[in-house]
């Protein structure tokens, strides 16, 4: 089978060599000749463990080229995947579609046969119906099948999340167009993945409502992790305690500085939209959207507060910028509000990131950008853990004391033992955990007995 996907951005690109990977011939369709170049060259625009390798392998084996050209592209093709980006529009949060109806008008002219059109993008409800008015707009004699198939990759594992997902969601309302997405998802079949045929909407619905479930699992322990410091409780042993109940589960109740990157931002507020647009406002999401922004400039205060009240002429050393680890998406990363923040307050900040420096040189002005993490923390007043990367796991602590000018850390990641760092004499602050954090339930938790 033949398929092309239009967009190399993160969801067409992972999608697209994954497919191949399946053993399917897939043509990824960009408008970026730089791009493009780059990608025949064997390398790849974004970061995302173990995607260069897979693109490399499937371009080798014959199965995975790109192009600008996209009459070639779907020339034979039996399914045309739209995987273009949908930006929050500015001053409203609606979903910007325009990249989406302007691909469906561009594979509208180029449609010659039976097809299944595929969005993959992430987008509102009734955007298919929508893409469809517009491709007939274009051919009222073109032979398609639309189809609704949203994505549900978190970035750093992308590639295992698409191999092996906890689900398959596709929004079909033809026999044809569930057969050939069938038929795509062969192998996961094999491996009893479920898969879950709905209407077009549902399927749009559903990947709104899982980002904003969990977006508002992020935001929930982050309010309990507040309550917690008022009242001497663990955030820790709270979560694992809720966590175990299967009705809850353990997954995204991790407190930190609030959520970031491509997809929590955007939909919950172009969900929220959407809502309000019909007639069915969503007040739990909403306020979810309205919080973890309050939550981002807190954390600000929070490292001043900290710092004596004021961070005028200190330096402040800033490990990890990125949204999250394993990324250099910098898209709505906590970072993007608390570094300006402090240096309104006339901080100086020194900043180290594995992956995402590039990306955030263009987004934070006046930071001085480090070598590694140790560069970062010379002559540093205090040091600020925004992300946490593995490697910032196991600084040696003693050699961080020597560097900085005070042992200030103020860790919003909770990646370090309380009692450990206060023990190596650090002035260590984290999120929701006792001052005086007790034997059993410091940094791992409490044991649970078996």
């Amino acid at each position: 089978m033949r398929i092309a996907m239009i967009g190399t951005g993160y969801v067409g690109l992972v999608s697209g060599a994954c497919f191949s990977e399946f053993g399917i011939h897939v043509t990824c369709v960009d408008k970026d000749q730089a791009k493009i170049d780059q990608l025949k060259d064997g390398g790849v625009p974004i970061y995302e463990p173990g995607l260069e390798r897979l693109v490399g392998s499937n371009v080798a084996a014959g199965r995975l080229d790109f192009t600008t050209d996209l009459a070639a592209a779907a020339k034979g093709a039996r399914a045309i995947f739209i995987a273009v980006g949908t930006p929050s529009r500015r001053g409203d949060g609606f979903a910007d579609l325009s990249y989406v109806f302007e691909a469906a008008r561009e594979i509208a002219a180029e449609l010659n046969g039976p097809t299944v059109i595929v969005t993959k993008s992430t987008v509102p409800i009734g955007t298919g119906r929508k893409v469809a008015e517009e491709i007939r707009k274009v051919r009222p004699d073109a032979d398609f099948d639309m189809v609704s198939n949203p994505e549900f990759l978190r970035e750093g594992s992308a590639i295992n999340d698409f191999m092996r997902p906890d689900r398959v969601v596709i929004g079909a309302e033809s026999e044809r167009a569930r057969q050939v997405m069938r038929e795509l998802y062969r192998p996961l079949f094999l491996i009893e993945t479920p898969i879950l045929f709905t209407g077009l909407e549902s399927a749009e619905l559903t990947k709104y409502a899982a980002n904003a479930f969990l977006a508002t699992k992020i935001t929930f322990i982050n309010e309990v992790a507040d309550l917690c410091e008022k009242v001497g409780a663990d955030v820790h042993d709270v979560a694992k305690g809720i966590g175990l109940d299967g009705r809850i589960g353990s997954k995204f109740l991790h407190p930190g500085p609030g959520y970031g990157g491509s997809c929590f931002p955007k939909d919950t507020l172009a969900l929220v939209r959407s809502a309000e647009e019909v007639g069915a406002p969503l007040a739990i999401v909403d306020t979810v959207t309205r919080l973890n922004r309050e939550r981002k400039a807190r954390m600000a205060e929070r490292v001043i507060a900290h710092c004596g009240g004021s961070v005028s002429g200190k330096t402040i050393a800033v490990l990890g910028v990125t949204f999250k680890p394993n990324t250099d998406d910098m898209r709505e990363a906590p970072s993007l509000d608390i570094v300006p923040a402090l240096q309104a307050a006339g901080a100086t900040i020194r900043a180290y990131d594995p992956e995402g420096m590039s990306e955030a040189g263009k987004l934070l002005d006046g930071v001085t950008w480090c070598g590694d993490a140790y560069d970062a923390l010379r002559e540093a007043d205090a040091l600020v853990i925004l992300t946490e990367w593995n490697e910032f796991r196991g600084l040696d602590l003693l050699r961080v004391k020597q560097l900085m000018r005070a042992p200030v850390m103020l860790d919003l990641r909770n990646i370090y033992n309380p009692t450990e760092m206060r023990a190596a004499g650090f002035d260590y602050v984290c999120i929701g955990r006792p001052l005086a954090a007790t034997e059993a339930g410091a940094g791992a938790g409490a044991e649970v007995a078996q």
